[in-house]
């Protein structure tokens, strides 16, 4: 029985099973968007979301500790500079939830599930404008959160607008 284990295998054995999600996590990190199966864009998005977390922190000791998970080769290296560099600044501000995956047709050979995985922030389609993402965090409540004052007076047409509207109309019939 298999009580406790929680590790997607991916029918491989586990030095098989790092490497390749090292790998896939390299390849996610310089080029923003892959296209995988979904069972190991589900494993990729274990692996990966921890180190985008290490990678907010700037320190020789997190280095050290991604590069011990990326591995020791050329592409991991340019990897690490990206993640430290352009990824951890958009994502500063993210408490979580680095990645999407976007789910595709089948694949046409073994009926596998296809995906894509993405880093979150770095879809132009999704993300939105400079001056919204620079916003500071808002408490969210269970609770409705009902119309505010504010919004209310947002609402709410003002008499100087009342005003103004009426004497164009009146112009308006008057030029007619």
């Amino acid at each position: 029985m298999r009580h406790g284990d929680k590790v997607n295998n991916l029918g491989r054995k586990k030095a098989h099973r790092e490497a390749m999600l090292s790998n896939m996590a390299c390849s996610l990190i310089l080029s923003k968007r892959i296209k995988t199966t979904l069972a190991k864009a589900k494993a990729l998005r274990v692996f990966v979301e921890p180190l985008i977390t290490k990678s907010k922190n700037d320190t020789t000791h997190s280095r050290r500790t991604v590069f011990s998970h990326l591995g020791s080769n050329k592409l991991s290296k340019e990897a690490i500079k990206e993640l430290f560099g352009s990824v951890s600044s958009k994502v500063a501000n993210r408490p979580g939830g680095y990645t999407r995956i976007i789910k595709l047709d089948n694949r046409l050979g073994d009926n596998a599930e296809i995906c894509y995985m993405e880093l979150v922030d770095f879809n132009d389609v999704y993300v939105k404008s400079g001056a919204a993402t620079t916003d500071t965090k808002k408490k969210r409540s269970r609770r409705g959160s009902g119309a505010t004052a504010a919004t209310k007076k947002a609402v709410e047409p003002t008499k100087e607008n009342t005003e103004d509207n009426a004497s164009t109309d009146a112009a308006d019939n008057t030029e007619a």
